[in-house]
């Protein structure tokens, strides 16, 4: 993933407090510095050049070692930097070389090359000295004074690869230096730390093998016979879309590297746009051995007519129901004169008070790191080491060929990252926009580049708070501003939008727009994750009269089915707590309603109960919206100016559960939809809740579900909250032909982790100024401002 100077435009520095808050009270009996914020903004004329070794500190008179406060530095990129492309080319090329025979080389299929993320203490020492935000408190210190480190270890690179000729998959671990890093001719190479292979699992499939597999399916003559039974003699009408198997029984071991397409056929050849979803071919059984790409089962079981071509099934402007686009809608401009107010260093951000840092994976997607909130005198108080959504898992509810296959991972078979879009300005995102590139490598070998995949903007979002005093009529408000970090990505016919947005008002909400998600940070200390669900239904064919109880009737002889969309977002938490600090732990909240009697005479009282989530197995827990429960994660060792500890709460939004038994084939490898929320310890290597390779796995004893039989203690440690979270669809009319976005998310927000509302020092906007030149006038007429009824009577 890269950030291109070209796509980002100076801003103004943003303002800090005037007033600092009293600093909380630690438990512990240490103590140090606190951060001094400082606009760090670097020309890139006057960046540090980069060294091998760093300067010796100096001595005062009493022969003391003074405290270096900023380092230059010995690398290039950040230890949480995605890796580059020249990087990644290297990567590949050292794997490539190590290859014992030329037919071996030749036989590598790269499925992903990812920055090894390093331990954290590697990104504590690389955030103390050698990148923003330049704080040397967060390193140990020895009775000589600070450690003063020389340089950061070498980056690596993590790598699956699969051998076409023996079905197998390895893993490997290639370090990098910064002169490999900066090859690009691939005359040096990194040097391999370790491959292992990994017996008995599939990787995710790419997208070279979905096109093969097209090609294989449209010359397999039989496919072709069928086709013409069905009236279609133009192959370059149909649309095969390759679905992993999952697996059902035995025969989809993952053995062979298998896939069942479904088939479907557009009415016009020369129209790149047409919704060819809109008519199903079913009736059709094919399985494809993915590994030599060749069908090895076909069966046309049953003859089933294409549904005839619905007038309504485009969306594409003057194709749209009635054949007119609306003329009323008059233009919307985003418009902010001075240029943002975030500041962006590489993949560093920066936005009033918050600070993180931005990467990217195949798998993943967007992933945001190190995330902190800079609270005047108190520093810099770190909230989330990491925060990404690792797997979505899709389940449909018709228990009829083919649909009952239809339980796609979407991030372990696939990968969200690697089937995002190229944001355009204007349309996916509005106003100062900074873009982001991501870098993955292919099927080959080679590297391709998603220009524009990562969009960071600023919105309006309403009102941020307002009190009038209805006494004198005078009244206090001010507008919420969030920061927006979002990408999006298509998997066949559904796209997801993640967002993660970042508030002023100290929450972080997470919104999921189907196949779009987003990232709001808020000046009030809120972060929320959303994803956006829109796109268009995966749909059957229906024979003429039917119906089918487990869909929609969409149009003639089309129906929707039931299904259900599940997220999962892994949160590695760190609430005030400082690099080599597990000072966490998790509270559950429930609201009780107290029993008659003498405390609660007037059968009126109610009350929050919290318990402490001790262990594993006690945080396997499920939304429940009638008691308002919410769960906290504290930091044990310090305290607001109430004495209360410090903590987030993480607020869940709508949800359900799985509605399928609990014998379906797919919850086998997807025991964690059971419950909504997951508390383990940090244990690196545990990031994936359906284990690394859920494509064809049939083993029970992988993943999230199966590491909390450990029943780790959770009363102090370093906390990993898993949240999941989905929607049961059932399908519209109003769905078709393209889904409008339907929202959901959580809240992570502030819970005593503040003295009091963050928000308060948010200055008036300007909009007043301006509100009599944009007063919307009625024929014509301004209209007369109203006198203060309250005022009138005083």
């Amino acid at each position: 993933m890269a950030s291109t100077s070209k796509k980002t435009t100076p801003s103004p520095p943003c303002c800090d407090p005037t007033t600092p808050a009293p600093p909380p009270i630690r438990r512990d009996a240490t103590s140090s510095s606190s951060l001094v914020p400082q606009d760090w903004t670097v020309p890139s004329a006057d960046r540090r050049p980069v060294v091998d070794s760093l300067p010796e500190p100096s001595k005062t008179a009493s022969g003391t070692k003074t405290v270096i406060p900023v380092m230059l530095r010995a690398q290039t990129s950040h230890p949480l930097d995605p890796l580059s492309a020249a990087e990644i080319s290297v990567a590949v090329a050292t794997v490539r070389a190590a290859g014992a025979t030329p037919e071996l080389r030749d036989s590598m299929r790269f499925i992903e090359v990812v920055l090894f993320e390093p331990d954290k203490h590697v990104v504590a020492l690389a955030d103390a000295y050698f990148f923003p935000p330049f704080q040397p408190s967060l390193l140990p210190r020895s009775k000589g004074g600070p450690i003063i480190p020389t340089k950061l270890p070498p980056r690596r690179a993590r790598l699956v690869v699969y051998n076409k000729r023996s079905n197998e998959t390895s893993l490997w671990i290639v370090e990098l230096s910064e002169v490999h890093a900066a090859t690009r001719g691939g005359h040096h190479r990194g040097k391999v730390i370790s491959s292992q292979v990994v017996p008995d699992v599939q990787p995710p499939m790419d997208a070279v093998e979905y096109a093969e597999c097209e090609a294989v399916v449209k010359d397999f003559p039989p496919f072709r016979e069928a086709m013409k039974k069905r009236g279609i003699e133009d192959m370059d009408l149909l649309m095969v879309d390759a679905w992993c198997v999952g697996y059902h029984s035995d025969a989809d071991a993952p053995s062979r590297r298998l896939a069942k397409p479904l088939i479907f056929c557009r009415t016009e050849s020369d129209c790149p746009m047409e919704n060819g979803y809109a008519r199903p071919v079913e009736g059709i059984h094919v399985l494809v051995d993915m590994q030599n790409m060749r069908v090895i089962e076909f069966e046309d079981r049953k003859l089933v007519p294409l549904p005839p071509a619905d007038p309504l099934r485009n969306y594409t402007p003057g194709e749209t129901r009635g054949g007119v686009d609306r003329s009323d809608v008059k233009p919307l401009q985003i418009i902010q004169p001075e240029g943002p107010s975030f500041r962006v260093n590489g993949h560093y951000v920066e936005w009033q008070k918050w600070n993180f840092r931005i990467g990217f994976t195949p798998r993943e997607g967007l992933v945001i790191h190190s995330v902190a909130y800079v609270d005047g005198s108190r520093g810099r108080r770190p909230l989330a080491h990491r925060l990404s959504f690792v797997e979505m898992v899709v389940p449909y509810g018709d228990p009829n060929e083919p649909h009952y296959r239809k339980n796609a991972f979407d991030a372990g078979e696939d990968g969200l990252g690697k089937n995002a879009h190229s944001l355009k300005k204007g349309c996916d995102c509005l106003g100062f926009i900074k873009y982001f590139d991501a870098h993955f490598t292919n099927f080959t070998g080679g590297i391709e580049t998603i220009e524009n995949c990562v969009c960071l903007h600023e919105e309006d979002h309403g009102i941020l708070w307002k009190h009038q005093d209805w006494r004198t009529g005078l009244a206090e408000v001010r507008r919420s501003r969030r920061l927006t970090v979002s990408f999006i990505c298509t998997v066949a016919n559904y796209e997801y939008g993640f967002f993660w947005h970042f508030y002023q008002e100290s929450y972080i909400l997470y919104y999921f727009c189907t196949y779009s998600p987003n990232v709001d940070l808020s000046e009030d200390g809120k972060i929320e994750a959303e994803v956006k669900l829109t796109g268009i239904l995966s749909l059957g064919a229906l024979q003429p009269g039917e119906t089918r109880k487990y869909g929609t009737t969409i149009a003639p002889g089309l129906y929707a089915p039931v299904h259900q969309h599940f997220f999962v977002a892994r949160m590695d938490m760190a609430v005030d707590c400082r690099p080599g600090e597990a000072f966490n732990q998790v509270v559950e909240v429930n609201v009780e309603v107290e029993k008659p009697g003498e405390k609660n005479v007037h059968n009126n009282a109610f009350y929050a109960k919290e318990t402490l989530l001790r262990s594993e197995l006690e945080a396997m827990r499920a939304c429940n919206p009638q008691t308002a429960r919410h769960w906290i994660v504290r930091n044990t060792r310090t305290v607001n100016r109430t004495g209360q500890l410090t903590g987030y709460k993480l607020v869940p939004g709508s949800n359900c559960l799985p509605l399928a038994g609990s014998e379906a084939k797919f919850l086998r490898r997807a025991a964690f939809l059971n419950h909504n929320l997951w508390v383990t310890p940090y244990t690196h290597g545990e990031m994936f809740p359906g284990g690394e390779f859920p494509n064809q796995n049939p083993r029970v004893d992988e993943g999230l579900a199966t590491w909390v039989k450990q029943n780790r203690p959770l009363e102090e440690t370093d906390i990993v909250l898993w949240y999941v979270f989905g929607i049961t669809h059932v399908p519209r009319l109003e769905d078709w032909p393209v889904m409008p976005v339907e929202r959901l998310g959580f809240m992570l927000m502030p819970h005593g982790f503040f003295n009091c509302s963050p928000a308060v020092d948010v200055p008036p906007s300007t909009c007043e100024l301006d509100a009599k030149d944009n007063d919307v006038k009625d024929n014509g007429v301004t209209p007369k401002p109203l006198q203060n009824g309250v005022l009138a009577k005083l």
